[in-house]
């Protein structure tokens, strides 16, 4: 009976929390990749995860007795002595909750809307098909997740335009009709324009633009052995799609909103990256891309040196980096491990040995990165549950990961 009323808990904590994701890995690499799509996030059902009451004890006993740690410090504090943000995804039921605030509003200071603003959830179709263009409206959710993090003194992330993943097919298709031809490359070209255009017309009219101090224009274009993932932006306008995504972003985006490629598995892809980039440049040879964005889906048993060597190379490249959805799961892609107090103390390890990494290259002026975001606050309503990977537990109390982050030696499982 004590185990049913553990489950039911923690079944009422995720319900009660609808923080950011849900969702299970997509099929191996060649490479081994420790990482999954971000598509897969969105792909599965939120069903509820079914907890063990080993790892619901497990995490109890590596957390501090109170919701908020008891610190001089919070997690925006410490960053901003370094010139950074520090962020976390957001949903609207997470606005709603109160416990979420709190932890939200001490320790945050950016959010990144989890869905909202991905395309599949800004195109009117109907307005689109009468108007022969495509049409931008932005929903219910976006406006109330911008008002609150202007209640809230939040900056934003936005999050994302052209993706291969969660975009309608029928943007592509003649009339709108996916009946109907793939249109032409200009037209393609043309509806890319309109719809980047929009976006930040949108922004800027609804008096928004000034939240935002980075934008994710293009999201996982790269397979881990160097080749294009082929969608129907390259089937409509060929390859050359991302050099024109960031060349409509950088003529319509204001001069204070950054403007990033995000990927997954970037430790695989770093090679792949800086020759990328280094064609993302104008007439002029000037960059159109202020920053390469590191979602930093990573495993405990994640090779630390491997992953600095892909920093330090993308560093060289003179663009902006930043962590962009960064959560560490317990064991290794192919051998995760549910919660015990000594593999979350090597997760306290892990995250004490990344942000010191991370802090000691910005202080020495060798990384530029003035933001790192964590993809979600609680284990309790993770994408990523079952292997526990957030600075906050089941029951909202702080990890020895969240201590790891802080730079709390002593609390952090050593």
């Amino acid at each position: 009976m004590k185990k049913k009323w553990s489950l039911l808990l923690i079944g009422l904590t995720v319900l009660s929390l609808s923080a950011c994701g849900s969702s299970a890995p997509e099929s191996e690499s060649v490479f081994e990749s420790t990482n999954v799509s971000e598509s897969s996030k969105e792909n599965i059902q939120s069903e509820e995860s079914n907890q063990s009451e080993e790892v619901s004890s497990a995490e109890e006993s590596s957390q501090a007795s109170s919701e908020e740690p008891e610190e001089e410090l919070s997690l925006r504090e410490l960053f901003a002595e370094h010139g950074m943000k520090i962020g976390t995804c957001l949903t609207p039921q997470m606005t709603d909750n109160f416990t979420v605030q709190n932890i939200l509003t001490s320790q945050f200071n950016s959010i990144t809307m989890e869905n909202a603003m991905k395309p599949d959830y800004i195109f009117d179709k109907k307005e689109s098909i009468a108007s022969g263009d495509l049409v931008v409206k932005f929903g219910n959710d976006v406006i109330k997740m911008l008002d609150w993090a202007r209640k809230n003194d939040m900056a934003v992330r936005g999050h994302t335009l052209v993706w291969y993943s969660q975009t309608p097919a029928w943007i592509f298709y003649e009339d709108f009709d996916t009946g109907k031809g793939l249109v032409s490359r200009d037209v393609m070209l043309a509806r890319m324009e309109s719809y980047i255009r929009q976006v930040f017309e949108s922004l800027e009219n609804n008096g928004y633009s000034d939240l935002f101090y980075a934008y994710d224009v293009v999201n996982e274009a790269w397979m881990e052995d160097g080749s294009m993932r082929e969608n129907n932006w390259s089937k409509t306008i060929g390859d050359d799609y991302l050099w024109y995504a960031f060349y409509y972003a950088d003529k319509y985006a204001p001069d204070s909103i950054d403007l990033y490629y995000n990927d997954y598995n970037e430790q695989f892809k770093g090679d792949t990256l800086v020759k990328f980039v280094k064609t993302l440049v104008d007439e002029n040879g000037e960059y159109l891309i202020d920053g390469i964005g590191l979602q930093a889906h990573l495993y405990t048993q994640d090779d630390l040196d491997l992953y600095f060597k892909t920093i330090d190379k993308l560093s060289e490249t003179g663009l902006k980096l930043q962590l962009t959805e960064l959560d560490v799961c317990l064991g290794s892609y192919q051998h995760p491990q549910i919660a015990t107090d000594d593999n979350l103390k090597v997760q306290g390890q892990f995250y004490y040995n990344l942000v010191n990494g991370l802090l000691e290259r910005v202080d020495a002026g060798t990384l530029k990165m003035d933001a790192l975001t964590l993809w979600g606050v609680s284990d309790a309503a993770s994408w990523r549950r079952e292997y526990s990977p957030l600075l906050y537990g089941i029951t909202n109390k702080a990890k020895y990961a969240y201590y790891g982050v802080m730079q709390v030696k002593e609390k952090a499982g050593f």
